[in-house]
């Protein structure tokens, strides 16, 4: 069982971390976190998935510039729902390897010296290091651990929510798009299940707008505001 729990705090970690700071604060400037805080959460990315800030964020901002139509990055009304489910990372790593987009929509991403030395030059460095920890720690079942933790965002966030959050579940608003609201408890991914009202108020660091949806990502905003860790911009 300790295996089970400490394995949904990690993977929650990972989730949240990519929709608080990746998501709500590099791409959209929503939120602001201090320095230490975000740091920890861009090494803590790098080291349990590899993800390089600048080209999530970019291929992000090129997803709601193109929301849905042929320049895209991973739509699945333009590419089929099954494609960018189980292939929406390579759909990324696509898009990332354009200098281009890069230049064109990853403005505003931390260009320090770890950035470029390590976390760009190095992007995979990090996950033999996290293995090795996690089999230290739980032994031979800390591989499996390691193996689920690093496969969470390739699945549910490139897959599942650029997927079905483009095809399957409510609408809060008409928005130009076909963005949907895929559950309205968004805890399974942190608050990105509340895609449809993303799509509305991109600039909002609040997810959920009706009585009973539930936005995890919103709850950690929120704490961390009141540690003086935070500062919101647009809720």
């Amino acid at each position: 069982m300790i295996y089970v729990l400490c394995s949904l705090l990690f993977t929650h970690l990972t989730i949240a971390f990519v929709s608080v700071y990746l998501h709500r604060s590099l791409a959209h400037r929503a939120v602001t976190f201090h320095p230490v805080l975000a740091h920890v959460m861009r090494f803590y990315l790098w080291f349990t998935t590899g993800i390089v800030s600048t080209t999530w964020v970019a291929v992000h901002r090129k997803h709601h510039r193109y929301t849905d139509l042929p320049n895209d990055p991973h739509s699945p009304v333009q590419r089929g729902l099954l494609r960018v489910l189980f292939g929406g990372t390579f759909m990324y790593l696509k898009a990332g390897a354009d200098p281009v987009s890069m230049q064109a929509y990853g403005r505003g991403c931390p260009r320090d010296w770890v950035e470029k030395n390590v976390y760009e030059r190095f992007s995979y460095a990090g996950l033999p290091c996290c293995l090795a920890l996690y089999c230290f720690v739980f032994g031979w079942i800390g591989a499996v651990m390691f193996l689920v933790n690093f496969l969470w965002i390739p699945f549910w966030g490139a897959g599942v929510v650029n997927g079905i959050g483009h095809m399957f579940g409510y609408r809060n608003f008409n928005t130009n798009d076909s963005s949907t609201n895929i559950f309205p408890i968004g805890l399974l991914m942190a608050g990105e299940e509340l895609h449809n009202n993303h799509h509305n108020a991109p600039g909002s660091a609040k997810l959920s707008r009706r009585w009973f949806e539930f936005d995890a990502g919103w709850f950690w905003i929120r704490l961390f505001k009141a540690l003086g860790l935070a500062d919101v911009h647009t809720a």
